[in-house]
């Protein structure tokens, strides 16, 4: 079984509504989030990440100034 679909481990979501397109997730853990083009929404590129950028993650989660990130545990 893939890690990233173990019990307990780190679901993401994005409130592309709430975005402003500040950038902090990407920079954060470019792994999981990219931004659009053409207005710099956020763009969710990993919803089950691998454990080993769970801290990334949840740096990016606090860092986002919208509060446009959701995470939660679990299958």
């Amino acid at each position: 079984m893939n890690e990233a679909h173990e019990p307990g481990t780190l679901r993401v979501s994005t409130e592309e509504d709430r975005c402003v397109a500040a950038g902090h997730c990407v920079v954060a853990a470019p792994e999981v989030f990219d931004q659009r083009d053409d207005d710099g929404v956020v763009v969710l590129l990993a919803p089950r990440p691998p454990a080993g950028v769970r801290a990334a993650v949840e740096e990016a989660a606090l860092l986002c100034p919208a509060a446009a990130i959701r995470l939660a545990s679990g299958p």
